[in-house]
């Protein structure tokens, strides 16, 4: 058994996950903001859709999610901690919860700093890691809501899963995110490497994402952060950049 995870790019620079239990056929969405390419993706990966997986309330991961819904008749999954501001929830979760997809089970992680009520789902069948705006490849995201502890704790959380998982983001950012780690860690050779593979990818018109957890280990300033302090010194300079 194995899952599965195809981005469909949506908006500007979004992606939406389209995720699928190798057993069963059983499939997922992963933040549906723009439900008309996500329906065409959807349909032509056969027309099923069991359910819908969020991780924040912003509209640029939610605004598809009702159309979606009435079009699959699927069920939406989302944080409990964030059921007020997210579109109606058939499955309300917390840390410690699992989602089944087929004979998959996808672990909920709290990771707020983003939001206040981010959360991430990780499946050990893929390794795939649904990171939302939490852990973007080459960087995170920005501290709308949460602290830089709250970030801090979030993101070593994710550092811990095994290094081989596919780290699915939802947004294009690593150029721009290289750019920056480049300027705070000139010398990191893992970093170098991994920007001179994503100037391929982008020339190409292929993807960045999903990375390793592995290289964002080796090459991603705010996973190589000491501790919350330096953390929040990084992420102030990145505001500023």
């Amino acid at each position: 058994m194995t899952i599965s995870a195809q981005s469909v790019p949506i908006l500007k620079d979004n992606y939406a996950w389209l995720l699928k239990d190798s057993e069963t056929g059983a499939t997922a969405i992963v933040d549906p903001a723009d439900a008309a390419p996500i329906i065409k993706a959807i349909e032509a990966q056969g027309g099923r859709l069991d359910m819908i997986l969020l991780t924040h309330h912003h509209a640029d991961h939610t605004a598809g999610v009702d159309e979606v819904r009435a079009h699959f008749k699927c069920k939406v999954v989302g944080a409990a901690a964030d059921a007020h501001r997210l579109p109606k929830l058939d499955v309300a979760v917390k840390e410690g919860d699992t989602v089944a997809l087929g004979n998959a089970k996808g672990q909920v992680i709290d990771t707020p700093g983003h939001t206040r009520g981010q959360i991430n789902f990780f499946f050990p069948e893929g390794p795939v890691l649904l990171s939302g705006d939490t852990l973007f490849s080459l960087g995170c995201g920005r501290l709308i809501e949460g602290t830089a502890g709250e970030m801090f704790a979030s993101l070593a959380k994710l550092a811990a899963l095994p290094g081989n998982t596919k780290v699915c983001c939802g947004h294009e950012y690593t150029e721009s995110n290289g750019k920056f780690a480049l300027s705070v860690d000139p010398d990191n050779a893992a970093l170098k490497a991994r920007m001179a593979e994503v100037h391929k990818q982008r020339a190409a018109g292929q993807p960045s994402v999903p990375s390793l957890m592995s290289d964002e280990c080796a090459a991603n300033p705010f996973l190589l952060a000491r501790d919350a302090g330096s953390l929040a010194d990084v992420r102030g300079k990145k505001d500023r950049f």
